[in-house]
């Protein structure tokens, strides 16, 4: 019996099956929406972080702001605390005579005190330079200063740059003696009220005013209404009365040396050497002059005020903070 036989060469090898495609871990579908959702948590984030750093901008801005307060609050430009060596003290007395100006009587008289009180100073120079302004807040300064000589027997002399004119003489014929360049403008002794008409114009436009008052005076000096005789006369007779007030307070000032002429209250302006041929300077010369010369204390003292920074704003935007923080810094007393 035979046995049966394997015929290896009929038989090929068996190929391994081809491996199945794998599937895809994620649809696409996923894809976009991780990437969607990754761009808007980078946004979110980002938006986070700009919110912080603009809360600490504000917050910065804000303590630089009450920073800033604080320093030019009780940093007084000029003298901050009392000095006990001889000086000559200079307040400055610069552009409009105003209520609100760096000249107005509040600063001004406030410089004047801090100047007569400190026991270093040896007198009181006023050096001014200005066309002139209100005559109620000249005529406070010139008080004061008449009750500070008094009561601290300082001298006090007046320095004039380019113009002391008007309301700014006002002031200077309180001081012991007038200084000027040759070449200032001295004088202007006068007052006026100005404005405008505009009843023929508006004629001529066919513009009907309706202006209604309660009182007949209501309307005085209403440039669209006609000036009457009575509102003129009664305008002329309160600005003589103020003139009278300012001419009594040059001839109080200026005593004897005063050589009055028919045109020195009539409002003319005159230059610094004919001021002194009028009586109504006494020498030429500026402030260090004045120091050197006549006081004899070279050094010289700013006590000039100015309203800073600060305070115009708080003043200005009404901040109920900022306005409260000024008056709780002002409320610490200063060095003395």
């Amino acid at each position: 019996m035979t046995e049966p036989t394997l015929n290896t060469s009929s038989i090929e090898p068996t190929k391994p099956a081809a491996p199945a495609p794998a599937q895809a871990d994620v649809t696409p579908a996923a894809g976009w929406e991780r990437t969607v959702l990754e761009k808007l948590a980078a946004a979110a984030l980002s938006e986070q972080k700009a919110n912080r750093r603009w809360r600490i901008f504000v917050r910065l801005s804000w303590l630089l702001f009450f920073v800033v307060i604080a320093w030019v609050s009780l940093g007084r430009p000029g003298k901050t605390g009392e000095i006990s060596a001889p000086h000559t003290a200079v307040v400055s007395i610069k552009g409009e005579i105003a209520s609100g100006a760096d000249a107005s009587a509040e600063l001004v008289v406030d410089a004047l005190r801090s100047a007569f009180d400190d026991s270093g100073s040896q007198a009181v120079v006023l050096l001014i330079n200005s066309p002139g302004g209100s005559p109620v807040q000249a005529g406070i300064i010139n008080d004061e200063i008449m009750r500070l000589k008094t009561k601290h027997k300082k001298p006090v002399y007046a320095v004039v740059e380019e113009s002391c004119a008007s309301a700014a003489y006002y002031i200077a014929v309180a001081a012991d003696k007038i200084y000027v360049d040759k070449a200032s403008i001295i004088g202007s002794i006068g007052v006026l009220i100005d404005g405008f008409g505009f009843t023929t114009l508006m004629e001529k436009l066919g513009v009907e005013r309706r202006l209604m008052t309660a009182g007949e005076n209501k309307g005085f000096l209403d440039p669209f209404s006609p000036q009457t005789e009575k509102h003129r006369a009664y305008a002329q007779n309160m600005l003589d009365q103020i003139h009278k007030q300012f001419i009594d307070v040059v001839k109080a000032g200026r005593g004897q040396r005063l050589k009055e002429t028919p045109e020195t209250f009539s409002g003319l302006f005159w230059s610094g050497q004919q001021a002194i041929e009028l009586g109504l300077a006494d020498h030429l010369g500026n402030v260090d002059y004045v120091a050197r010369e006549v006081v004899k204390a070279e050094d010289l003292v700013d006590y000039t005020r100015r309203e800073n920074v600060a305070e115009r704003l708080a003043k200005r935007f009404g901040a109920s903070i900022g306005e409260g923080a000024v008056n709780a810094l002002k409320a610490i007393p200063a060095i003395r």
